[in-house]
C-alpha cells in the first residue's frame, strides 16, 4: 500500500513529464514483478511445502528481470493497466526460471551455480528440481489464464508463451544445443539455435506486453512487425553477450560457473567468431534493434531504454580489448 509519503516521492520522481526516469522505472518494474511473483507463488494455509519453497527459491533470488521489463515496456504502447502487466511479467519470469532450472540439471548443462547461489538441483535434489520446472511452467499458464482480461487476450498470451517454449522455441533450441556439443559448425547454426533457445522467450516477452491490449490483426501488422524486428535483434544480442562473458567473466559477474561452454566443447558465437568480432556483432544487433523503434512512436521510449541498459552492460562487462 502506498502512503502519502511514497505517493509524494513518486510524484517528485516522475517530474513534469509524468513519466519515471529510466533507472527508476526499471527499479520500480523489477519491484512490482517480484511482488507479483511472491503473491502468485505463496504458501498454502497449511504451510509451505518443499516444492513451493524450491519454486520460490528459483524465482525470487535475483536476476535482472530483462524479459519482464521488456513486457512492461511494450505494455506502455497501449496503456495496459499495471496490475495486469505485473502478472504477465511474473508469468514470463516463471517460465524463464523453469528453463534455467531444467538447463542446470546434470543431464543438461550440469551447473552448480545460478545467480550466485547453488542451483535448485544442488540445494533441493534433482527430482525436486525437475518438479520445480514442471510446476513453474504450469503456474505461468495458470497466471495468464486467470487474468482479468477478455478471453481473446488471455488466449493470445497463452498461445504466445506456449509457442516460445515449444519444440520450435526453447525446448527445440536446447535440443539443438545438446546435439552440437563437440562439433564444428557454421555460425548460422549457432544463430539458429540461439534464436530458439533464448531468443524465442525474448520475442514472446516483447509481444506479450502488446498482446495484453492490442490484437495481432491486419490493422496492427506494422506494429508487430517492428516488435518482431526489435526482439529478434535484442534477443540474439543478449545471447552473444552471454557467450562472450562465459569465456571472459568471473563467477561474481556471471552468477554461474564461467568457462562452461569451452569445458563442454560447446560451439558459441564467441568461439567461432572470436571475442572482438562477437562483441561487434552484439553492438550491431543492438543498433539494429534501435532502428525498429521509431515507427512505434514516442510511447516506445522504454524499449529504447532497454537497449541503453544492454549497451551499458556490454561496455561494462565486455570492454574492447
Amino acid at each position: 500500500m502506498q502512503t502519502d509519503s511514497t505517493l509524494h516521492d513518486d510524484a517528485q520522481a516522475r517530474g513534469a513529464s509524468g513519466r519515471l526516469p529510466s533507472e527508476i522505472w526499471m527499479q520500480d518494474g523489477v519491484r512490482r514483478v517480484e511482488q507479483a511473483l511472491a503473491r502468485l507463488l505463496c504458501a498454502e494455509d497449511d504451510g509451505e511445502t518443499e516444492l513451493m519453497a524450491a519454486m520460490r527459491y528459483a524465482t525470487l533470488h535475483g536476476g535482472k528481470r530483462t524479459r519482464a521489463l521488456l513486457c512492461l515496456a511494450t505494455g506502455a504502447l497501449a496503456d495496459t493497466p499495471a496490475p495486469m502487466l505485473d502478472d504477465v511479467g511474473a508469468a514470463i519470469e516463471m517460465m524463464h526460471a523453469c528453463t534455467l532450472v531444467h538447463d542446470d540439471l546434470p543431464a543438461m548443462d550440469d551447473d552448480v551455480l545460478r545467480r550466485g547461489l547453488p542451483t535448485v538441483h544442488v540445494k533441493f535434489g534433482e527430482a525436486t528440481a525437475i518438479l520445480v520446472g514442471d510446476a513453474l511452467q504450469a503456474h505461468a499458464f495458470l497466471t495468464l489464464a486467470s487474468l482479468d482480461a477478455p478471453s481473446d487476450n488471455r488466449i493470445a498470451l497463452v498461445r504466445e508463451l506456449a509457442q516460445a517454449v515449444s519444440a520450435e522455441g526453447a525446448a527445440g533450441g536446447q535440443a539443438m544445443d545438446l546435439s552440437l556439443v563437440g562439433k564444428h559448425v557454421e555460425l548460422d547454426r549457432i544463430v539458429a539455435m540461439h534464436r530458439m533457445k533464448s531468443g524465442a522467450l525474448v520475442r514472446a516477452s516483447v509481444r506479450m506486453g502488446a498482446l495484453c491490449a492490442i490484437a495481432e490483426d491486419a490493422a496492427h501488422a506494422a506494429l508487430y512487425c517492428a516488435l518482431d524486428r526489435y526482439s529478434a535483434c535484442f534477443g540474439l544480442a543478449l545471447q552473444v553477450v552471454d557467450d562472450i562473458l562465459d569465456a571472459t567473466a568471473d563467477t561474481a559477474t556471471l552468477g554461474k560457473t564461467p568457462g562452461k561452454d569451452a569445458a563442454a566443447q560447446k560451439p558459441t558465437c564467441a568461439s567461432i567468431m572470436g571475442l572482438q568480432a562477437a562483441r561487434q556483432l552484439a553492438l550491431d544487433l543492438l543498433r539494429d534493434a534501435g532502428e525498429a523503434i521509431p515507427p512505434l512512436g514516442t510511447r516506445a521510449e522504454r524499449l529504447a531504454q532497454m537497449l541503453q541498459r544492454a549497451n551499458a552492460y556490454l561496455f561494462k562487462h565486455a570492454p574492447c580489448a
